[in-house]
């Protein structure tokens, strides 16, 4: 799995706006690859476009949990490692090509994009369930 940040991460970083350890963070499934315009652009959940609909599937997405290593002082950076509750979904009929992770605060205007993570290949399910692995941790760089 690729993943890619939005740039307004660092600034919301910069900022005090998020915190791994204490905020509650969701994902979105999407149904296309966000541009490179949209990962400069898009900055709260309300940006975004291409979220997928389907049975089963509420829009706003799941819950994901964020963990956060100890300081890599050899590479100068901190590793954020997100996981879900498998399955994500039950009895769903969707179809997603990745999925958007955010800080949730209960209104999409104001919900902070963080990072796209994009699948392997699409996944779908059909009156099933829907799974999703999160092998890649999100580097913060220093």
């Amino acid at each position: 799995m690729a993943s890619r940040n939005f740039t307004n991460l660092s600034q919301a970083l910069a900022k005090g706006q998020i915190d791994f350890s204490t905020n509650t963070f969701k994902a979105v499934l999407v149904s296309s690859v966000p541009t490179e315009s949209n990962l400069d652009t898009w900055t709260a959940r309300s940006n975004i476009t291409n979220e997928v609909t389907g049975t089963g599937y509420t829009a706003g997405g799941f819950a994901v949990t964020a963990s956060v290593a100890a300081a890599d002082a050899t590479n100068n950076r901190t590793a954020v490692t997100f996981s879900v509750s498998n399955p994500v979904l039950t009895g769903a009929t969707v179809t997603a090509v990745g999925m958007i992770i955010y800080k949730s605060t209960g209104t999409a205007a104001n919900d902070i994009l963080v990072t796209f993570v994009e699948f392997a290949a699409a996944a779908s399910s059909t009156n099933g369930n829907f799974s999703v692995t999160l092998d890649n941790p999100l580097y913060i760089t220093v």
